[in-house]
């Protein structure tokens, strides 16, 4: 279901401007007439290639990372170990990047672009796989998840197992997936102890965000594209408590850009490939609702604008309504019991846990506190306009100017609606707080804002570098025709006629150079990212999310005996409650 917005950039990137383009073979006319097909049929070949990479480079952090000798609840231990973890996704990016210099420099540059597709796809993979790490860092020496049988984490191992055993779970509207899969994993691999397998699901899942949402951008944008402007936004919303309910997000978000390009061209698109990614896009939309449902609702009024601004109204009615009408079919079929389920019981079910940023301005959203925000100063943080600070600033001016770059583009059109959309449903839902006395969740809108804000302030650094490559293809275009009539100019003197690269050249170096310094910059800002996100969940006693972990040293284990590195050896049924003072 690859559905590029750069033209054949998902399948193939544009042809390099220096090694690679003088690679030998590359003109040949005799592969002229193969080279289309060979391409269709080398696409998921190389897709396959990018994701066993990127899985790959998600598990060495955490495997790596269960070596360490440390105790996790000691704070000069938790530096060392995400130093350790630093130091090791240092080098092994280092390497990725090493092997896309080699690739430049062997055989005319030849296998470039295959190096540099599979160091994209690596280096998504170890970001997600550094904050798996520390998770495992986290949870040395104790078997429980996150918060052990506390909170949602409690609830969830409840459900899980009942579920799992065929029993109906202590909420209907729960997402389903999420219960089943921690059910039967643990019925694998832990003989049916849901406790101690979501340990692992935590982490695992942890692992998995990077590839996964490389793999959906990958959809939409050439690797290197996907890295930056895809999977780079995702990491400020990277969560190794319950990462599925984040990681439908940011998958939902390219997804339904995908579904909606694809609903664009789908008057011109054959039958049998129109109803066969109608039905693709309809499953994989159904198995995330299934995950976690509360973005769709969040998205809903922006993805329909967007669909009915891009349906082939002209080229083709038919065409456009048997699409969806395919994906329609196809996420009944996945997801239409438990649609069911939330249309009736979710009428019903009201959320009337007031938290801590209830109470806060509704339109600040950079941030979120969580349920535990730990000591608060003044919050929102003063900004320098009206209030306003710079980020919000930068966040609503990349808005427009998004926009008016890509004002034709379903992939700009699509993510600002599903902005306005989330922004809209916000203000609805709080503005009837006071009357409902209920919260609804609202507050998680927050992180929809963010993603899609910080996607929109990259996708302008992304269309302002398409415009640039026009221009400079232009430019190349031109220059020889132009100098060929100046007698004794270097594209007269080029061997063979042809124009020499000093002549053709202008602006900036060539294009190997830019994707390796990109690499480059990407290793630096995904690992302080990634370093940062796993430092939120090392153990300590702040009022914070590091709780979380905290607690799980602190419970009894099924043998009776105390987790490793219990403080003072001491632990209890359902360990440490003093975050109860911290809930407000």
């Amino acid at each position: 279901m690859t559905v590029s917005t750069e033209g054949s950039a998902a399948v193939r990137p544009v042809p390099p401007s220096g090694p690679a383009a003088n690679a030998p073979g590359s003109s040949k006319s005799s592969d002229a007439d193969r080279a289309p097909r060979r391409a269709l049929r080398s696409r998921g070949g190389l897709l396959l290639l990018e994701a066993a990479v990127a899985f790959a480079a998600a598990l060495v952090l955490p495997l790596l990372a269960r070596g360490l000798k440390l105790n996790p609840l000691n704070r000069i231990a938790q530096v060392s170990g995400l130093a350790a973890i630093q130091l090791r996704f240092a080098l092994i990016g280092l390497l990725l990047i090493a092997a896309v210099v080699l690739a430049m420099r062997l055989r005319g540059g030849r296998h470039f672009d295959l190096a540099t597709r599979l160091a994209a796809a690596g280096l998504a993979g170890l970001a997600s796989g550094f904050v798996a790490a520390g998770a495992v860092v986290a949870l040395l020496g104790t078997p429980w998840p996150m918060f052990g049988l506390n909170g949602d984490s409690g609830r969830i191992v409840e459900w899980a197992h009942a579920v799992a055993n065929g029993q109906p779970s202590g909420s209907p509207v729960y997402p389903p997936m999420p219960l089943y899969t921690l059910g039967y994993y643990a019925e694998w691999f832990h003989g049916g102890n849901t406790a101690y397998a979501f340990k692992d699901l935590q982490i695992l899942g942890a692992a998995a965000f990077g590839p996964l949402v490389y793999l959906a951008w990958r959809m939409l944008l050439s690797p290197l594209r996907a890295l930056a402007f895809g999977v780079v936004p995702a990491f400020a919303l990277i969560d190794s408590y319950k990462p599925y309910s984040q990681t439908v997000l940011v998958l939902l978000v390219p997804v339904l850009v995908a579904m909606v390009v694809a609903l664009r061209r789908s008057g011109t698109e054959g039958w049998r490939p129109l109803l066969l990614k109608g039905a693709g896009f309809g499953a994989v939309l159904g198995v995330l609702f299934l995950t976690y449902s509360g973005w769709f609702l969040w998205s809903a009024a922006g993805v329909l604008f967007a669909a009915l601004l891009y349906f082939p109204w002209k080229t083709g009615r038919l065409k456009g309504a048997a699409f969806m009408g395919s994906a329609l079919a196809a996420f009944l079929v996945v997801a239409g019991r438990y649609l069911m389920v939330m249309l009736k019981e979710g009428q019903t079910t009201k959320d009337y846990n007031f938290r801590f940023d209830n109470f806060t301005d509704p339109a600040y959203y950079l941030m979120w506190r969580t349920d535990m925000p730990g000591k608060v100063g003044d919050w929102p943080p003063p900004g320098e306009f009206g209030g306003v600070g710079l980020f919000a600033l930068v966040t609503f001016v990349c808005l427009g100017a998004a926009i008016w770059l890509g004002l034709r583009k379903p992939l700009v059109v699509t993510i600002a609606a599903m902005f306005i959309s989330a922004w809209i449903m916000r203000m609805f839902i709080a503005s009837h707080m006071y009357e409902t006395q209920t919260v609804q969740l609202y507050t998680r809108t927050n992180n929809q804002l963010l993603y899609c804000g910080l996607i929109l302030c990259a996708l302008v650094a992304h269309l302002v570098s398409l415009k640039s490559a026009e221009r400079r293809t232009a430019s190349e275009a031109t220059a020889p025709a132009s100098e060929a009539t100046e007698p004794g100019s270097e594209a007269t003197a080029a061997v063979g006629g042809a124009p020499a690269a000093a002549a053709v050249r202008t602006g900036f170096p060539g294009r190997e150079g830019a994707v390796i310094g990109t690499l480059c910059a990407l290793l630096l800002l995904l690992g302080t990212v990634s370093s940062s996100m796993s430092d939120h969940y090392m153990p300590a006693q702040d009022g914070t999310y590091r709780i979380l972990p905290w607690v799980s040293h602190t419970v009894r284990q099924q043998d009776g005996k105390c987790p490793k590195f219990a403080p003072k050896g001491e632990c209890s049924k359902d360990g440490d409650q003093s975050w109860l003072s911290y809930i407000r």
